[in-house]
Parts: C-alpha cells; sequence; structure tokens
C-alpha cells in the first residue's frame, strides 16, 4: 500500500487498498491503524480534504473498526549489515 504523507492534527500518512478496502492510518507517535471495508468515496474524501484529521475523527475514528499496530521505519544499510555480521566478527 503506498502511504501519503499528511500533515494534519496527530495524522502524518495514510494510505488505501482499494481492493482490500483497507484504509491505513498512521499518528504522530508511531502508531498506526488498520480499518477495514472502508470504500473508496470515504477514501477519496479523507484524501483531498484540507481538514484530513476533522474527517478522520468525525467519519472514520468510530464509523469502522480497526487494528492498532506501530509504523516501521525503513530498516537502514547498516541495520542490516549489523544483522548479518558474525558474532564478534566482520559480515
Amino acid at each position: 500500500m503506498e502511504m501519503k504523507k499528511v500533515n494534519a492534527g496527530k495524522l502524518r500518512a495514510i494510505g488505501y487498498d482499494p481492493r482490500e478496502r483497507m484504509l491505513r492510518v498512521e499518528f504522530d507517535d508511531g502508531k498506526a491503524i488498520d480499518y477495514s471495508g472502508v470504500g473508496t468515496e470515504v477514501w477519496r474524501k479523507l484524501s483531498t480534504s484540507g481538514a484530513a484529521w476533522s474527517y478522520y475523527r468525525d467519519n472514520i475514528e468510530d464509523e469502522f473498526s480497526g487494528v492498532k499496530g506501530v509504523v516501521r521505519k525503513p530498516t537502514t544499510r547498516a541495520e542490516l549489515e549489523d544483522l548479518f555480521k558474525a558474532p564478534g566478527g566482520e559480515a
């Protein structure tokens, strides 16, 4: 799912999978919620809203069931090298 960065209230990114009808909302505290059963019209209105935080609070937060998660930061090359490094030695 491709995420769209936003800076509205506590929202930091939103994304939508039309085939699965899944909306993902990521917050400034690193938490995320995946909402199922979200129609394309709701996504369109959220993603084009000039007040996305208000639209989210009024039309999504309590209207759809959500599963909480966390935002995963991208893995860096250094983290991968550390992961595959031999114990006490080089990669």
